[in-house]
């Protein structure tokens, strides 16, 4: 293995010389030739900056080291040893081999093993030499570490650096040492610390450091307490980036767009309303106003609608289309799911009917338009089409409502249902159909505060935090699959009293992961619920077979739906008061928070009974989430600290940037800090949206 030093930089080319001196190839840095490029390259680590920016994974308080006969058993550790013995133990012909070296430090030995020794550990590990050796101790009798994490201590001019202080552990790829990579993000800062410069926007923040310190900082603090304070700074940094992009993208819609009026004047509001069935909320009525408000503004809506399952959105939904129709323009709704779709199509015709309002269905398996976009004369911008019947049109589908044979004429507002469905892209494909039409985004599942100042900041936002009264509660059970015999008694308890029930299993057919696949279970329940009538429901049937399950089910001539996670949203039976879901474990919290959604909108009580063995802490942890609480906004807080944003949205979703110091789910002050700094220089008399 090479040292640091025995590689050396290139002259730099006049080429490089006109590069920004933190955008240079890494190989600027003494130390990094063609192979340490290479290795780097594996971490993303092209430019001098990226060395730079390179986030410790944790530290090591070096300054003094614990003895190795002061080791505790299970808690981790770093101690300074040299090798006394070493070698390699093999059993059965070969098959399996151990790697085990015995360190001392003067007060105790301390073994470290290895199973299934490399070639290397021989050559590497040998007798005489000093090590860094972190880890827990599985043992005290004798002292022993499996798979520790090691550091040569190797002697020469930059000793320094590595003990005797605070020394950060960087993430490594096969072939870089925490020593090498330690030492280069050291040379690195001596060579361009003084051309780290402050960002462009002007933060004004006395109580953080500088950049250039901060990035010190992160990499070399005098103290714990500085690590913090140092990767606050840079996450402030990295906030303002993404909200000066999400603000300007904003601000220049503004400037370009031109206000639909579509604020509507009440006429067929007022019917609507008194034939409903029920009173709105307070928090809808709100909401309402804010969304009338938006769509005789002087620039097209942009808004998030969010409200737990359960708490009326659809309503404010129609309210808004309504608005839309009465000022002579069409509206669409697009829903992520043809069940969904089907079942909006269903009450928006029952609601819109008697208001002689036409409500059409566009989805991959059926089509009640012929073509909503003839060929006729265009009609000027913000005025009525005499092509368009008055009133005008809801247009409700899935994905087919942004094909490109398909076309509204006169669109005024878009309506996007469960918008966590669709990505950006398919968002602003429909949006684009119409020219700069109001939009309306709903989501039931509650979004965290700092996502929604991130993923949805060029959006404002609504909350329904309130959900209709009359309704019963429910209550949700975590048990392991040995209580299965009970709760099917309990089921079928509930089912002779007149209620039905959901069965949701997370898999079409069974494959090697074990979890149960309906397509499998279906005949069992036939018959261990019989005579009750069970149906079965998943994403491979034809669309007609779909909606017959469905009809059956909502008519209770089947008192059980066996499903998949396909019914997480836009299923609406009242009288289902019992939701089972197996193997839990292998759904997301805001997954199984949707599923239970499908309960408790009727009058009865309802129960959710969550059946997992697993023993994972992260499962255990999601499961009593939801045993604990129905607020949906406090799950999505705790989804996105157990799964984190990528995996809870999936980057290529979401549209956000990797961060490699902002915490999304911790650092909502700096994301609000952000927000106000960058909002304050775009309001700025002196800059222009350009």
């Amino acid at each position: 293995m090479s040292s640091p030093g025995n590689s050396t930089a290139p002259p730099a080319s006049p080429a490089s010389e006109m590069v920004a001196p933190l955008r240079q190839p890494v190989s600027t840095v003494w130390g990094v030739g063609e192979e340490r490029a290479r290795l780097l390259a594996r971490l993303d680590i092209f430019t001098v900056e990226d060395l730079l920016l390179h986030k410790p994974r944790r530290y090591e308080d070096r300054r003094k080291f614990l003895a190795i006969r002061d080791l505790k058993l299970k808690e981790a550790a770093t101690v300074r040893g040299k090798i006394i013995a070493a070698g390699v133990k093999r059993f059965r012909q070969g098959a399996r081999s151990l790697f085990e070296c015995v360190f001392d430090d003067g007060t105790a030995h301390l073994h470290c093993r290895w199973w299934q020794a490399q070639p290397w550990m021989e050559d590497w590990f040998t007798v005489g030499r000093e090590f860094l050796v972190f880890g827990k101790p599985d043992s005290l009798r004798p002292r022993n570490i499996d798979y520790p994490e090691t550091e040569y201590v190797e002697p020469g001019d930059d000793e320094f650096i590595h003990v005797n202080r605070i020394v950060p552990i960087h993430p490594l790829t096969e072939g870089l040492t925490a020593r090498v990579m330690r030492t280069l993000i050291w040379r690195a800062l001596e060579k361009f610390e003084n051309e780290i410069a402050e960002p462009a926007i002007k933060l004004d923040v006395k109580s953080f450091p500088t950049r250039s310190n901060a990035v010190r900082m992160i990499h070399f603090p005098n103290e714990l307490t500085d690590v913090e304070f140092a990767r606050q700074r840079l996450a402030l940094d990295e906030f303002v980036v993404l909200q000066f992009q999400i603000q300007l993208r904003r601000k220049k819609f503004e400037a370009l767009s031109k206000p639909l009026p579509c604020g509507g004047d009440n006429r067929l509001m007022k019917p609507f309303l008194a034939e409903l069935g029920f009173k709105l909320t307070n928090a809808q009525s709100s909401v309402l106003r804010e969304i009338r408000a938006d769509l005789g503004g002087a620039h097209p809506m942009r808004r998030l609608l969010q409200g737990d399952v359960g708490s009326g959105k659809t309503a404010v939904a129609a309210c808004s289309a309504l608005m839309a129709i009465e000022s002579g323009f069409n509206v669409a709704l697009m829903a992520p799911t043809e069940i969904l779709a089907e079942q909006h199509f269903r009450n928006f015709q029952k609601w819109f009917a008697p208001l002689d309002i036409k409500v059409e269905l566009q989805t991959g398996n059926r089509k009640t338009v012929q073509d909503a976009a003839p060929n006729t004369q265009r009609v000027a911008r913000g005025k009525p089409s005499t092509f368009n019947l008055q009133p005008s049109t809801l247009f409700i589908g899935t994905h087919a409502l942004f094909t490109a044979g398909f076309e509204i004429p006169m669109l005024g507002l878009v309506i996007i249902d469960e918008q966590h469905k669709f990505g950006v892209a398919q968002r602003e494909t429909l949006v684009r159909k119409g020219n700069y039409p109001h939009l309306l985004v709903m989501t039931a599942t509650p979004i965290p505060r700092t996502l929604g100042l991130t993923l949805y900041g060029d959006l404002d936002v609504s909350v329904i935090d309130e959900l209709p009264g009359g309704r019963g509660s429910i209550k949700t059970f975590v048990r392991a699959a040995d209580k299965l015999p009970k709760v099917w008694d309990f089921i079928r308890e509930k089912i002779t009293t007149g209620r039905q029930a959901f069965v949701v299993y997370p898999r079409v057919e069974e494959n090697a992961d074990g979890f149960k696949a309906v397509t499998k279970e279906f005949e069992h329940l036939k018959k261990l619920l019989a005579p009750f009538k069970v149906g079965l429901l998943h994403g491979r049937l034809k669309g007609a077979e779909k909606e017959a399950v469905m009809a059956e089910f909502r008519a209770n001539k089947s008192q059980v739906l066996l499903a998949t996670s396909l019914i997480e949203v836009g299923v609406d039976v009242p009288n289902a008061t019992v939701m089972l879901v197996e193997n839990a474990e292998a759904f997301g919290l805001a997954q199984l928070h949707q599923l239970r959604g499908r309960i408790g909108r009727g009058a009865h009580e309802s129960y959710c009974i969550l059946i997992s063995d697993a023993k994972t802490p992260d499962s255990i942890e999601r499961l009593k989430v939801l045993a604990e609480t129905n607020d949906g906004f406090k799950i999505a807080e705790a989804d996105l600290k157990l799964r984190g944003p990528g995996e809870l949205l999936g980057q290529q979703q979401s549209g956000l940037p990797p961060l490699r110091f902002g915490d999304l789910a911790e650092d909502l002050h700096l994301i609000k800090q952000a927000r106000a700094l960058v909002k304050l220089q775009l309001d700025s008399p002196a800059r222009g949206v350009n």
